[in-house]
C-alpha cells in the first residue's frame, strides 16, 4: 500500500504567504492602473503604448506563485513508501555490574575508582552497535538499575545518575551482583550473554566466585576490571573532602585492590580478567573479546520505506521561477501582430 508523508510538515505554514502576496500584487495592480486612467480613456493609453501588455503581468505573477507553491511543497520534504521493510539485529547482550560501595571513592585512580569506571562504561556504549546492555549497581545489595536494552541513550542516562548513595546498605556483595545480573538477561534469548563485574575486589558478603561458576554453568561469561591499585588509597568521608574514613581505633581505613579476587571470579567465569590504572581501564580489550562472541538475532523491527521525492518538486519549481524570468512584461516587437486565434482569410 502506497504511503505518503512530510518530512517537516510545519513548512507548510509558509503557503500563508502566497495569499499575503496575490494581496499586494492586488493593490500594486490597482494603483498602477488607475495612475493610467488619471491620463485618459484606456483604450487610446493603449494605442499609445503599443509594447505594453496588460496580461502578460498576471501570466508571470501566477508562475511565480506556482513556482513557489512547488518549493515550499518541496522544502516540508515529501515522502512516498510503497513497502515494508523488515531489519534484523544481531548482537550480544551484556550486563555490566557496577560496584557502589565507599571504597569506589578511593582516588588511587584518578579522579576516582567510581568516576572512571563510569567514563569506561560510558565510552563502551558508545561503541555498541544492535547489542543490548544492562546496568547493576551493587555494595551490601545488589539492584537492577537498568534494564536490558538497546537505548544507549537511556544508558548513560541512567549512568550518569549512579553514586555511592545508590544502594542503601554498604558492603561489597560481588556473588549477589552476579547473580542478580544473570537473572537480568532477555528471558529464553539464544543470544551470548556476558557479565562485565567492575569492582576493586574487596568482597565481604558472600561467594563471589561459586556465583561466577554457576553463571559460567549457564553459559553466560563473567568478565572482571579492577578498578584500585594494590598500594591502595585512603576513602574520603564525601566527595571532595579531605577527611578520610577511620576504623573503630580511629586509624586511617586504606581501600586495597583485591587482585586475586578479581582473578578467581573472571577464572571461574570463563571470562578475562582487566586490571585498571591511571593510563588504562583495560574496557578496550574486553571489548574485543565480547566481538568475537557470536552474535545471534536479537529483534526484528518492521518499517516503511520512504522515498525522498524533494528533489522533483524543488526543480519544477526552479523551472518555473526561471521561465517566469523569460517571459517579459512587455510584447516582442517582432511578434506582437501575430495572433494565433485570428481566422484566416
Amino acid at each position: 500500500m502506497n504511503q505518503f508523508r512530510l518530512d517537516h510538515p510545519d513548512l507548510l505554514y509558509l503557503f500563508l504567504i502566497l495569499p499575503i502576496l496575490v494581496i499586494i500584487y492586488w493593490i500594486s495592480y490597482s494603483r498602477k492602473k488607475k495612475a493610467l486612467e488619471e491620463f485618459g480613456e484606456m483604450n487610446i493609453i493603449s494605442q499609445l503604448m503599443p509594447y505594453a501588455s496588460f496580461t502578460r503581468p498576471f501570466y508571470k505573477f501566477g508562475i511565480l506563485l506556482l513556482a513557489l507553491s512547488f518549493i515550499i511543497f518541496g522544502l516540508a520534504g515529501p515522502q512516498f513508501g510503497s513497502k515494508l521493510q523488515t531489519i534484523k539485529r544481531k548482537g550480544v547482550e551484556i550486563i555490566i555490574a557496577l560496584d557502589v560501595s565507599n571504597s569506589m571513592m578511593a582516588q588511587d585512580i584518578q579522579p576516582n575508582r567510581l568516576e572512571r569506571a563510569k567514563r569506561a562504561v560510558s565510552k563502551m556504549v558508545d561503541k555498541l552497535n544492535n547489542d543490548k546492555i544492562g546496568l547493576v549497581v551493587f555494595a551490601g545489595e545488589a539492584y537492577t538499575q537498568l534494564p536490558i536494552t538497546t537505548d544507549y541513550a537511556s544508558a548513560k542516562l541512567f549512568l550518569s545518575s549512579i553514586n555511592t548513595d545508590i544502594v542503601p546498605i554498604q558492603g561489597t556483595a560481588i556473588g549477589a551482583a552476579i547473580n542478580l545480573s544473570a537473572r537480568s538477561f532477555t528471558p529464553d534469548s539464544e543470544a551470548s550473554k556476558a557479565i562485565i563485574v567492575i569492582t576493586d575486589g574487596e568482597n565481604h558478603e558472600d561467594d563471589a566466585i561459586s556465583a561466577a561458576k554457576a553463571a559460567f554453568d549457564q553459559g553466560i561469561i563473567v568478565h572482571t576490571i579492577a578498578m584500585g591499585l594494590p598500594e591502595g588509597a585512603p576513602i574520603p568521608v564525601s566527595p571532595g573532602s579531605r577527611d578520610f574514613r577511620r576504623d573503630e581505633k580511629g586509624n586511617v581505613v586504606i581501600s586495597k585492590l583485591d587482585q586475586q579476587m578479581i582473578e578467581q571470579i573472571a577464572t571461574a567465569g570463563g571470562g578475562k580478567p582487566v586490571i585498571a590504572n591511571n593510563t588504562t581501564t583495560g574496557l578496550n580489550a574486553l571489548f574485543n573479546e565480547i566481538n568475537k562472541m557470536n552474535k545471534t538475532e536479537l529483534e526484528q523491527r518492521v518499517y516503511a520505506a520512504y522515498d525522498e521525492k524533494f528533489q522533483l518538486f524543488i526543480a519544477i519549481g526552479l523551472l518555473l521561477l526561471f521561465l517566469e524570468f523569460l517571459v517579459l512584461e512587455r510584447k516582442n516587437r517582432h511578434l506582437k501582430d501575430i495572433n494565433l486565434f485570428k481566422p484566416s482569410k
